[in-house]
């Protein structure tokens, strides 16, 4: 009996260990349950989930208001598990949230108690960083016009191309192809708190030309532009470069812009709506030019009204000459200089040019020792640029594309008239180097004598600008000549250098004669 009688206390002992496990745990879960039904305490200042950017952190705090206030001396702050630092307040505890990482984090407020304590926590998230936006280099138009961009963004939500949403799967990679679209596309990568990547991303968007050029009197002359419009007909050439304002300052149409008004830059012309449309009705594509910064009619207004801020100057203050003659330069660092010739290629454009090629975009050349560029910071080559620049979103608005006509040298010394190439190649859809045989001196690309041996020369200086320009989407169109100075020039001449640009890996060119006659053999 003794030895079933231990037995059965023993037995009744384990039961009592088991009963009281079982209340323990369900009072737990009666705990926990008050717990959530009724927190510990209330929390203000971050919401469960709430996605915080990271400069959001600077001024956020959190604050506990426990149920009862005593229990404020007793409460313990926790931030990612770790006890902080916390402010007790009358009926509170706060905490400010800084220092935190990128990534997910919490929150937590706790009082010791019956058993397990109680605390309160929230989880939020961290957003400091923005997307991760990687654009590969467009492919080149197929025969549509349509161009393939493919890239990364990682850590983004949301991804616009050209404006239209495109849909990212998990890795973040993207392809989209876009029909016909301007010389800049914008892509742009945000993420839930917010943060923007934008990229502008060039497309090789122009079709290539073979063109010659003609001035604004040379299109009202019959003797000059009935040859032109022939050499048309006849497939020989398929654009028209046409004067838009040229190196007197004279603009060539009757303009709106009110400065050209102002200034006596119209004297009749051309009606520029009726020759594009003339010239569109037989397919062919028109480039309007437009001489910049050298510009004597904006110059002399300008300093006879007192603006010499507004002209290239000398060291002592007179109007730089450098033989353009007088008032000859004008400012590529002032706005309004900059602001005159931006409306004329906007006007263009809209009027239905369907290129704006900016010549003498440029400083003088010659010692740049000798000159003074009011307002300007720095060498003038970042003026010369960023007016392009902002040319080229102000052409591309109007439906229109942009060209740059630049020196032959200033591919090798951009710092003799201010054209860096690399820069003015992010921005416009060509490059024009004037690379005339006949302008080059003696052993230049390791030819003996560039204006007899065209080909050579053209080959040489053409491959020269493909190489620093690797990487744009830019094309290189060269100005070829049909003129003779020393060497006389024939149609062989001109097709020797028409072929040594195709060799070099440019299929277009623009023909220049300053007397507008061309010989349609040198043709083709």
């Amino acid at each position: 009996m003794a030895v079933r009688y231990e037995g059965e206390r023993h037995h009744w002992g384990l039961l009592t260990t088991l009963a009281l496990g079982v209340v323990l745990v369900v009072l737990a879960m009666v705990v926990g349950a008050f717990g959530v039904l009724h927190p510990v305490a209330t929390v203000d200042g971050v919401a469960e989930g709430e996605l915080l950017r990271g400069g959001e952190l600077h001024d956020r705090v959190v604050t506990f208001t426990p149920r009862s206030p005593s229990a404020v001396r007793e409460m313990e702050v926790l931030v990612d598990g770790q006890p902080v630092s916390a402010r007790q307040g009358e009926g509170s505890v706060s905490v400010l949230l800084r220092g935190l990482t990128h990534g997910e984090h919490e929150v937590t407020a706790r009082l010791p108690g019956l058993l397990f304590g109680a605390a309160v926590t929230r989880k939020f998230t961290v957003d400091e960083r923005a997307p991760v936006l990687a654009v590969d280099r467009p492919s080149r138009p197929d025969e549509h016009g349509r161009v393939t961009l493919r890239g990364t963004a990682k850590e983004a939500d949301k991804l616009l191309v050209h404006g239209s949403r495109v849909a990212l799967p998990a890795d973040g990679s993207f392809s989209v192809t876009l029909d016909r679209p301007p010389g800049t596309v914008e892509v742009t990568a945000a993420d839930q708190a917010g943060h923007l990547t934008v990229e502008r991303v060039r497309t090789s968007t122009h079709p290539g030309m073979r063109a010659v050029h003609l001035t604004a009197h040379a299109w009202t002359a019959p003797g000059l532009r009935e040859p032109v419009l022939d050499l048309l007909r006849a497939k020989r050439i398929d654009t028209v470069q046409l004067d838009i304002k040229d190196e007197s300052g004279l603009v060539g149409y009757a303009t709106e812009v009110a400065t050209a008004k102002r200034i006596g830059a119209v004297r009749g012309g051309y009606d520029a709506r009726a020759a594009l449309r003339q010239l569109h009705e037989l397919g062919a594509r028109v480039v309007g030019r437009l001489v910049a910064f050298r510009d004597p009619v904006l110059g002399a207004a300008a300093w006879r009204a007192g603006h010499h801020e507004q002209l290239v100057q000398r060291a002592d203050g007179g109007p730089w000459t450098g033989g353009y003659g007088l008032y000859a330069f004008t400012n590529p660092a002032h706005p309004e200089v900059r602001r005159y010739n931006i409306e004329l290629a906007a006007e263009a454009a809209g009027l239905g040019f369907d290129d704006i090629l900016f010549d003498y975009v440029r400083r003088p050349d010659g010692p740049l020792r000798g000159m003074r560029f009011p307002g300007a910071t720095g060498d003038p080559t970042g003026h010369v640029t960023s007016f392009v620049a902002e040319a080229a979103s102000a052409i591309r608005a109007k439906g229109g594309t942009i060209g740059v006509s630049v020196f032959g040298i200033a591919a090798r010394h951009p710092e003799q008239v201010a054209q860096d190439i690399p820069a003015l190649a992010r921005h416009v859809d060509y490059v024009a180097p004037m690379v005339y045989p006949s302008h080059w001196g003696r052993g230049e690309y390791g030819v003996g004598h560039p204006e007899a041996e065209p080909y050579e020369i053209v080959k040489r200086s053409i491959a020269d600008f493909r190489s620093v320009m690797e990487g744009s989407a830019a094309s290189v169109i060269p100005w070829l000549q049909d003129f003779s100075l020393k060497v006389k020039y024939g149609p062989g001449e001109v097709r020797a250098q028409i072929r040594g640009a195709k060799d070099a890996g440019a299929g277009s060119f623009l023909l220049w004669n300053a007397g507008c006659r061309y010989q349609a053999e040198g043709l083709g």
